[in-house]
C-alpha cells in the first residue's frame, strides 16, 4: 500500500509576530519554523497503516529551502522517502498549492493521499479536497479513524453535536485528517541517522509542467486587532439589570 502524505512547513506557535515593514505580511526573518500540527496526524495515520498492512510512506511537501527540515523530521519518524517541490513563490492560495502537489502525486499513483485538516498559519481548509478534485478522487474530510479492508477503506468522521459518521470507500482515496487522533510519536535517534540516507526528490514547477503562477488571493495589511475597554453599566431592578446583561451576552458577546 502506497500512502502519499502532504505535509507543510508553518510558523512555530510559540514564534514572536511582527508586522513586516510593507504592512502585508509578519517579518518572516523573526520566525522558527515547524511541522503543522494536523499534517502530523496524517503522518503518523499514515505510519501506523504501514505498520499493519506493509507498503510505503512518502512524505510530499512545497516551499523553500528551509521546508527540509520538516521533510527530515518526517523521514526520521519512518517515512520511506519524500519529494520537496521547490518553490520560493511565498504564499501560495490552496488552488495554486493543490495543483503543485497534484502533479507530483500523479507520477507516484499512490493507493493513499492524506493531508492533514487545514493549516495552522492560513487555516483555508481547503487545499485537501481541491487536491482531490484535481486528481479525481473519492475524498472524506475531518476524518477520525482509518480501516483497511480487502480493496476498499472504512472511515470513520467526525459531524456535529458528538455524532460520527462510518464510510466506506474505494481506493485509490484521499482523506484529511483530524487532529488529536492518536498519539504522535518521536523521532527517535536511529531515524534521525536513517533519515541522511533516504531518498529526498527535489523537483520545480517547471520539472512537473505546471506554471508558478502563485497566490490568487491578494493579501492587502495585516494588522494587530485593536484593543478597547469600555464600560457600560445596567440601570433598574437587579432582575431588569440580569436581562439587560443576558442580552448583551447572548446577542453582541455570542457566548450564550
Amino acid at each position: 500500500m502506497k500512502i502519499v502524505v502532504a505535509i507543510k512547513q508553518v510558523p512555530a506557535r510559540d514564534s514572536q509576530l511582527r508586522i513586516a515593514g510593507t504592512g502585508k505580511w509578519i517579518e518572516e526573518a523573526d520566525l522558527a519554523y515547524e511541522v503543522n500540527e494536523p499534517d502530523a496526524y496524517a503522518l503518523e495515520a499514515a505510519l501506523q497503516l504501514k505498520e499493519k498492512h506493509g507498503g510505503e510512506v512518502v512524505a510530499l511537501s512545497a516551499g523553500p529551502a528551509r521546508v527540509a527540515q520538516t521533510i527530515r523530521e518526517a523521514l526520521a519518524k519512518g517515512a520511506d522517502r519524500a519529494i520537496h517541490i521547490e518553490d520560493d513563490t511565498g504564499l501560495l492560495d490552496p488552488l495554486a498549492a493543490a495543483r503543485l502537489l497534484a502533479a507530483a502525486v500523479k507520477s507516484e499513483a499512490p493507493d493513499l493521499v492524506l493531508t492533514g485538516l487545514q493549516s495552522d498559519d492560513l487555516g483555508y481548509g481547503q487545499t485537501g479536497v481541491i487536491l482531490a478534485e484535481l486528481l479525481g478522487l473519492p475524498h472524506a474530510t475531518i476524518v477520525m479513524q482509518v480501516e483497511k479492508l480487502d480493496a476498499s477503506i472504512r472511515v470513520k468522521r467526525e459531524m456535529e453535536d458528538g455524532w460520527y459518521q462510518h464510510v466506506e470507500m474505494p481506493l485509490p482515496a484521499l482523506l484529511t485528517i483530524q487532529s488529536g487522533i492518536s498519539k504522535l510519536r518521536y523521532a527517535t535517534l536511529m531515524g534521525i541517522k536513517k533519515a541522511k540516507t533516504k531518498e529526498v526528490k527535489r523537483l520545480t514547477a517547471a520539472d512537473l509542467g505546471v506554471t508558478a503562477e502563485g497566490s490568487h488571493v491578494v493579501v492587502d495589511r495585516v494588522y494587530a486587532p485593536e484593543r478597547s475597554k469600555r464600560t457600560q453599566l445596567f440601570t433598574g431592578t437587579p432582575r431588569e439589570a440580569a436581562a439587560q446583561l443576558v442580552e448583551k451576552l447572548r446577542f453582541e458577546a455570542r457566548v450564550l
